[in-house]
């Protein structure tokens, strides 16, 4: 299963000369990038950065913060957030072509003394008990079918009354899922939890619940905002291929639908 989630997301090619060379060819420098540049292909998740940035806000950091990003992606999260703080973030990802893009864009925006990427499994997490200030995981369980290990680890290696942010996408009342989703081509990956479940799994693994917040009309419209305008010179197509666009309409009738919720938890180890 962890292949298969990984070739999900691996997409065959060289990630960092594909986002070089749109990021080019729109007129950018690679010497003069900032993370913002690279929000529309690096925050893979609905609502982009700002979902990003409001999720930090609410982790209590500072420059002395370590955090772990779990499931990391091509790093813009950890980014933002060593951006916003100036601490260090470490992220972990299954998709070893992600981490090694992720460092390499971390470069070109002079992040890299303050994000770190390696490849590991968010259910057996390769770091010591009490290890981070805070932890965050953005669009990640929807792909885990253990998830309460996957909580379960992230409890064991945060500091005691850490915050634990989690911003997901989650089963809704109106059905099944639409598939090809951004997450999986087919339901053999998709585990989505419903609400109800993921209070039950976060407090299981024993986080307090401090804050829930459902943002899925604002997802929505972002959604169909995004299918409205011109697409940049890198999206998230880089990686998952032809059939973005197909990913992004079903996406839009699963929201309108209520197939699924976006839905954010802050809680405190």
């Amino acid at each position: 299963m962890d292949e298969a989630v990984a070739g999900h997301y691996g997409g065959g090619e060289d990630l960092v000369k594909i986002i070089a060379d749109g990021l080019v060819r729109s007129g950018k420098s690679l010497e003069h990038l900032t993370a913002v540049d690279l929000a529309p292909v690096d925050e893979f998740h609905i609502r982009g950065r700002r979902a990003t940035e409001d999720l930090a806000r609410a982790l209590c950091l500072g420059a002395a913060s370590r955090v772990l990003d779990i499931g990391s992606g091509l790093g813009g999260p950890a980014r933002t957030v060593a951006e916003m703080y100036g601490c260090h973030v470490t992220g972990i990802d299954l998709t070893l072509a992600f981490c090694d893009a992720a460092t390499a864009l971390s470069g070109w925006v002079g992040l890299s003394e303050h994000v770190a990427f390696r490849q590991g499994d968010a259910t057996h997490l390769p770091f010591a008990d009490a290890t981070f200030d805070a932890a965050m995981t953005i669009h990640v369980a929807m792909n885990i079918a253990t998830k309460d290990l996957m909580y379960a680890q992230a409890r064991r290696v945060l500091k005691p009354g850490a915050r634990f942010g989690v911003y997901d996408v989650l089963q809704g009342e109106g059905g099944d899922v639409l598939f090809p989703v951004p997450w999986a081509r087919d339901p053999a990956i998709s585990h989505l939890a419903t609400p109800e479940a993921m209070m039950s799994l976060l407090s299981g693994a024993g986080f307090r619940i401090l804050e829930v917040t459902d943002s899925t009309q604002e997802s929505q419209r972002w959604f169909e905002a995004m299918a409205a305008r011109t697409a940049p010179a890198v999206t998230f197509q880089a990686f998952l291929g032809s059939d973005f666009p197909e990913m992004t309409r079903n996406q839009i009738r699963n929201l309108q639908e209520r197939r699924i919720r976006t839905v954010s938890y802050i809680c405190e180890a």
